[in-house]
């Protein structure tokens, strides 16, 4: 993901100074030279970089900061809160009209992602706001993108405006906006031209675009793999039109993510949603705060929930905790418990918006551990039905035949139907002692003894 180094390295840093008994000049221009490297290394704009320190030894020589009892972690706030004035300090979706048609216009360069970007913002409409939809097919250069655009519709339900490549963008727009109004719909989306480049006529057709349909947003999308150029695209697109926000894509990439910290700075344009992926639900609004949370390391805790609300079954979820604190999850119980993590997208996504497991997702492969899934997957469905619910029970001859049936070897099977069992003896234990009232945080700890948890972590969950 992007900011992925840049989160490491500050991480780090923060690590050594919340340790610091007291806060000196000293100290805090060391750590400040670290995240000055952090920075400028994740291709942040230099003058942003300049500024942010200085807004920084300003805010943490004031003497709340120096007489605190933990003047650290001050200063990691102090530094938190300065990315989320650099991202932006609050969210913003779409400036949905009370009454009338709502229009959003999506910009960009070609290869950015853009008619992608218009199905997923509309998608999310349709779920999260309940909002019926139009799309109109205003890129008539590229007949491609048209017939990419009808395909999208269909998939998410959503109906597309196009007159072909024979007439101009501007009429198809035109003719798209009646066509909304006299069928009701209540937000358009125009997927407009792109090029290779920035140039006059795709400006002046931009522009003509605009007279007519009066937008109430205009989002340009941009590629997060450009680094720095981010800035400069944008800032041509604002010099001609009136942006309203930006769309981020291919968040999931492995830039730097400095230009995402500098484009809200130099041009004043919110970036609005980030794709962090390429299924038609791998769109989300951006939030600041969250995004500062996940660059410090300190995780995305509400997004994490969000996301298990939309794609986990919780009813399914609660049967399943009841069975793992009654002793009476099973292997098929396992089975479906992968499925709905497997929802929830690769494991070292998921492990980023954990506080304090930032520093581990680095250290797994998500390829290994699909792999990893698929492998225990496939041994359980080798099992049947009985071997499943009664895995201690598995003899030599069975194990050797559920081996050959998922591909894999005896030795792993033993593997996982210990770990199993090991761990159904152990949520067992958690659920008598929670029905008996002994649930003590001494016996807690000494149960999870034998499991790798960041301190840190069990300290955060102990205020909770």
């Amino acid at each position: 993901m992007a900011f992925d180094s840049l989160s490491d390295r500050l991480s780090n840093t923060m690590r050594n100074v919340v340790g610091k008994g007291t806060l000196t000049d000293a100290n805090m221009e060391e750590m400040l030279k670290e995240v000055r490297l952090a920075l400028l290394e994740a291709d942040v704009n230099y003058r942003i970089v300049k500024q942010f320190l200085e807004d920084i030894r300003e805010k943490a020589r004031g003497e709340d900061v120096l007489i605190s009892v933990e003047p650290g972690e001050q200063l990691v706030k102090i530094i938190h809160d300065q990315i989320v004035e650099l991202l932006g300090t609050n969210e913003e979706g779409i400036h949905f009209k009370e009454s009338g048609i709502t229009i959003v216009m999506l910009v960009g360069l070609q290869g950015t992602g853009k008619t992608t970007s218009v199905a997923k913002i509309a998608k999310l409409c349709q779920e999260k706001q309940g909002k019926k939809c139009l799309l109109i097919a205003a890129d008539v250069i590229r007949p491609a993108a048209i017939e990419q655009l009808q395909t999208l519709g269909k998939e998410i339900g959503s109906e597309v405006f196009s007159l072909g490549t024979d007439h101009s963008a501007l009429e198809t727009v035109k003719e798209g906006l009646a066509y909304a109004e006299k069928n009701g719909f209540d937000t358009v989306f125009i997927d407009t031209a792109g090029r290779l480049h920035i140039d006059e006529e795709l400006m002046k057709e931009l522009e003509d675009i605009t007279i007519l349909s009066h937008p109430d947003d205009i989002l340009l999308t941009v590629d997060a793999m450009t680094g720095q150029d981010i800035v400069n695209v944008a800032q041509a697109f604002k010099e001609a039109l009136p942006l309203t926000g930006l769309v981020v894509t291919k968040f999931d990439g492995d830039s730097r993510g400095g230009g995402v910290l500098s484009v809200k700075k130099i041009t004043d344009v919110p970036i609005k949603f980030v794709g962090e992926g390429e299924k038609l639900e791998d769109m989300g609004i951006f939030y600041p705060d969250r995004m500062a949370d996940r660059i410090l390391g300190m995780g995305d805790i509400v997004s994490l929930v969000e996301k298990a609300q939309e794609k986990i079954d919780m009813e399914e979820s609660e049967k399943m905790a009841e069975k793992m604190l009654s002793g009476e999850f099973g292997m098929d119980d396992m089975l479906k418990q992968f499925e709905q993590i497997q929802k929830l997208g690769p494991l070292g996504g998921i492990l980023k918006m954990l506080p304090g497991m930032n520093q581990y997702a680095g250290m797994l492969d998500d390829i290994k551990a699909e792999d990893a899934m698929k492998h225990t997957k496939a041994i359980i469905q080798s099992m049947t039905p009985y071997e499943r619910k009664h895995p201690e029970k598995l003899r030599g001859t069975m194990k050797k035949r559920i081996a050959q049936g998922s591909g894999t070897s005896v030795n792993e099977v033993n593997k996982l139907v210990n770990q199993f069992l090991k761990m159904k003896k152990m949520m067992g234990s958690f659920g008598a002692m929670s029905r008996n009232g002994d649930l003590s945080e001494e016996k807690l700890e000494q149960m999870m003894s034998n499991v790798q948890v960041d301190p840190n972590m069990l300290k955060k969950f102990k205020k909770f």
